[in-house]
């Protein structure tokens, strides 16, 4: 008691009680504060760092279409013996950040020294966007990715993208087609692939899981028709040239080709006018091988046969047409002397015979006069009279007034050495497949007629340079006169000749054109007999053995002409 009364009675100065408690007071209030601070800058820093982590996480932005990012991915393209027709490969693309760039100028004019084509205007533009991604260049080569590379310019970086690489180039240029920047179909069978929805499976990026493409064509054979179009394009001072291989039974086209053609790895003229797929991207008029169509037509309407004779000793003439022979006999001819000579007044008249509505009907029938459904995108639908009349009719049966592709002249042809129509295949096709897409179009005595008349006019009439020893050859020449100003030039000519082989019993198709041909040498002539009969020859003689087909030597049947004389 004592001692706590002595504490009591001290006397403590009045001013160290009031420092003390301000002292603790103002101590916690700063240890609060600075607790504050620290959060306040803690939340600050880890928001940053995790914006950062965010962001290192993400794709750049594009700022184009989601399509433009990843470039999609396709199957190859093989051919019916798996040879490689088409596949994707790795590039390089260019790419900037214009949000890193610091000087656009230095940047243009650095890259320019490695991509002298660059668009500068528009690349200017381009970098001084503020956008967060821009392209500048796709598809660079190895070359001009490691020269970029050594120019160390910030902003600027690299994307893996597929490309399609065309190991033969233009050898089937046609048939395959293109894609575009982005790796997608626009033409050809590249489109086809898109548009059959194989496309929907590319976008999931699986295309190591898909199945290579098949296709119909035999790349050797492929080769082989090219090649003889090309150089006789140049031997005959043609503007274009072109060829298709046709399997009889299963109608597969094995080999088609037309120049002038295109580098689908370097596509800059694919859309020139001149490199036209003419073989089913144009429509022409067939000349004398619809002589083919008129003769199957007569003997299939039961009111003519091979020991028919007709008048051809002088001209028709409906309205103003006349109708002449370009060697005219003057006098009656059979069947197959109206065939073989190419009779424009014995074709006219086999036409008579059947008719104006079964005329067309017959052509309609063959697929002659619609639009040809196959794979390939790039089909012309043929012309036609608005309104067939007797003259339609007349110049109708040797090639004049309509027009069509040489695919369908040749896919009729086809038709007419075994009685049904097959819609053409660029994907194989087994003759089980065959027989259920198959229609029957003409009479089994139609189709021998027709045989013995190819064979006949290949031993004794136009065809005689389309001949292979050993393989049977049998065929009709087609020669038209070109449409110029509204009237029929008599120096400019569109070439045909469709065959046959082996003619016993026919299992291929061979179909040539050739535009506006010249004389190979001066005084030779320019028809169809002279120049795309011998295309088909070189063709044959170059690729049966291929095909399959054994020469045989030393059983050659001759074919005999029924004459009237």
């Amino acid at each position: 008691m004592k001692n706590w009364l002595k504490i009591a009675s001290r006397k403590v100065p009045a001013g160290s009680i009031v420092v003390d408690g301000v002292r603790k007071t103002t101590g916690g209030r700063t240890r609060t504060r600075v607790a504050m601070t620290m959060a306040v800058f803690f939340g600050i820093y880890a928001s940053i760092g995790g914006r950062l982590v965010y962001f290192a996480m993400q794709e750049p932005d594009t700022g184009a279409a989601p399509q433009s990012r990843v470039t999609a991915a396709r199957p190859d393209i093989v051919d019916r013996n798996g040879q490689l027709l088409a596949t994707d490969i790795r590039t390089a693309s260019l790419f900037a950040e214009p949000r890193r760039i610091v000087d656009a100028d230095e940047v243009i004019e650095k890259l320019s020294t490695v991509l002298p084509d660059l668009q500068m205007e528009q690349t200017y533009h381009k970098l001084r966007s503020g956008a967060g991604f821009v392209w500048l260049k796709r598809q660079l080569t190895p070359k001009q990715q490691a020269d970029i590379m050594a120019l160390g310019l910030p902003g600027i970086g690299f994307r893996t993208e597929k490309r399609r690489f065309y190991p033969g180039g233009p050898t089937a240029s046609h048939i395959l087609g293109l894609t575009n920047i982005d790796n997608k179909g626009i033409a050809g069978m590249e489109k086809y692939i898109d548009d059959s929805g194989l496309a929907d499976l590319q976008a999931t990026g699986l295309a190591a899981d898909l199945e290579p493409v098949k296709l119909s064509i035999d790349l050797r054979v492929q080769h082989i028709v090219r090649d003889e179009i090309a150089q006789a394009m140049e031997r005959y001072h043609a503007i274009a040239a072109g060829a298709v291989v046709l399997d009889i039974d299963t109608g597969e086209v094995l080999a088609m080709a037309s120049v002038p053609d295109f580098d689908p790895n370097n596509p800059f003229n694919a859309l020139d006018k001149d490199h036209l797929n003419r073989m089913t991207g144009g429509v022409y008029e067939m000349g004398s091988t619809v002589k083919s169509f008129t003769t199957a037509m007569a003997l299939d309407s039961g009111k003519v046969t091979l020991e028919s004779k007709f008048d051809a000793t002088r001209p028709i003439t409906i309205g103003r047409q006349t109708i002449r022979d370009f060697h005219g006999k003057h006098r009656v001819l059979s069947v197959p002397e109206v065939f073989i000579y190419s009779s424009n007044i014995g074709s006219a008249r086999e036409a008579d015979v059947v008719g104006v509505e079964g005329h067309r009907a017959f052509l309609q029938r063959m697929g002659l006069l619609t639009r040809l459904t196959t794979e390939l995108p790039e089909v012309a639908k043929p012309t036609e009279p608005r309104v067939w009349k007797k003259v339609h009719s007349i110049t109708a049966s040797f090639g004049h007034g309509f027009s069509t592709t040489p695919l369908q002249t040749a896919v009729g042809a086809a038709a007419l050495m075994t009685g049904t129509l097959l819609p053409p295949t660029f994907l194989p096709r087994t003759p089980q497949e065959a027989t259920e897409v198959g229609k029957r179009v003409v009479t089994d005595y139609t189709v021998e007629g027709m045989r013995y008349l190819y064979r006949l006019n290949a031993e004794k009439g136009s065809g005689k340079r389309a001949e292979v020893v050993g393989y049977r050859v049998g065929g009709k020449t087609g020669t038209a006169e070109k449409v110029v100003n509204g009237r029929y030039s008599s120096d400019k000519r569109f070439n045909a000749f469709v065959a046959a082989f082996p003619m016993d019993k026919p299992r291929y198709i061979v179909l040539s054109i050739i535009d506006e041909p010249k004389p190979e040498k001066p005084g030779m002539g320019a028809t169809a007999g002279s120049n795309a009969a011998p295309i088909v020859a070189n063709i044959i003689r170059r690729s049966a053995a291929m095909l399959g087909v054994e020469p045989e030597f030393g059983h050659e049947t001759e074919a005999t002409v029924v004459s009237t004389e």
